[in-house]
């Protein structure tokens, strides 16, 4: 294969708001941190485990206004885009690193309607609530070698 290929598909949850940073000629760039888990049970210890790794998000200019809008930390989305990383020299005269996601494309996978219903629940005196968990259900595996 004579190509290359700087390709990246996250599923993660915001850990910040979108911050934004406008320029004199109407760009602007969003930035937030996207939130990824992996979860695995320990073989020796029977343990579950959860890592969390970070990732430092970039959109820009209309992409960026439209998930200001929508996007509140905690929302779950589909960031597609590539890997870049970033060079420069900070206050001490040091060289510093960064990667980056520069996003090309998104999905907003949390429903608003469903998370305004469930802060409206939330506000309300508490009540007793019913068992909706079948108990005849099967269990999930995560062991599972795929």
């Amino acid at each position: 294969m004579s190509g290359t290929l700087n390709k990246v598909m996250l599923i993660g949850h915001l850990g910040d708001e979108v911050k934004m940073h406008y320029f004199d000629d109407k760009n602007c760039v969003g930035r937030f941190p996207l939130a990824t888990n992996e979860t695995y049970t320990n073989k020796t210890t029977n343990e579950r485990v959860t890592n969390t790794e970070w990732h430092n998000i970039v959109v820009r200019n209309k992409a960026a206004e439209i998930c200001e809008k929508y996007l509140t930390k905690g929302d779950k989305v589909y960031i597609e885009g590539r890997i870049k990383t970033r060079k420069w020299t900070d206050d001490k005269g040091m060289e510093r690193y960064s990667t980056e996601i520069q996003c090309t494309d998104f999905t907003f996978l949390t429903n608003k309607n469903e998370q305004q219903a469930q802060s409206s629940v939330a506000q309300q005196p508490s009540q007793p609530q019913q068992a909706t968990q079948n108990s005849a259900a099967p269990q999930e595996d995560d062991d599972l070698p795929f």
